[in-house]
């Protein structure tokens, strides 16, 4: 089994639960960017190639049957992801503030309800060079795999 302290939270492995999963759920938004009943999480669980990141994983956490995941991901001045790269794709949607996206070797600027589709095997970072929270809604294959560290 393995040890789940250590997964990113690409890896986090699916609680499943059939009673669970097949009720309707509402969470219900709150004005400080949290959702009622959706728990407050780090990034990742270890790593010195990120910083300053929470998670909030909004679909996907509680026995849902979907093939994708809806996270909420907030990102302080200063602060980074991992630069790396998955087999599986990611869909980004700004919700909050700006922020950058390094794609390949190209930074874009990502602002309020921007998309941005990130293909998969592609390099990719997300920052907060401003002084307000960057926060971004990401969409992700409910199956992935683990992420792969790129060297910059």
């Amino acid at each position: 089994m393995t040890d789940k302290r250590h997964l990113s939270s690409c890896e986090i492995p699916l609680r499943s639960s059939r009673r669970r999963a097949h009720r309707n759920r509402h969470y219900a938004f709150k004005s400080d960017y949290t959702w009622k009943g959706v728990k407050v999480e780090r990034y990742k669980q270890k790593g010195d190639d990120w910083s300053d990141i929470i998670r909030q994983v909004l679909i996907g956490a509680s026995g849902e049957t979907t093939r994708f995941h809806v996270r909420y991901f907030e990102i302080q001045p200063g602060g980074f992801s991992s630069f790396e790269k998955h087999k599986h794709e990611h869909v980004v949607i700004g919700i909050r503030g700006q922020g950058r996206a390094r794609v390949n070797k190209k930074t874009l600027v990502v602002k309020y309800l921007d998309l941005l589709y990130i293909k998969p095997d592609t390099p990719h970072r997300l920052s907060n060079p401003h002084s307000e929270p960057f926060g971004f809604l990401c969409i992700v294959n409910a199956r992935r795999d683990r992420p792969v560290p790129v060297k910059k």
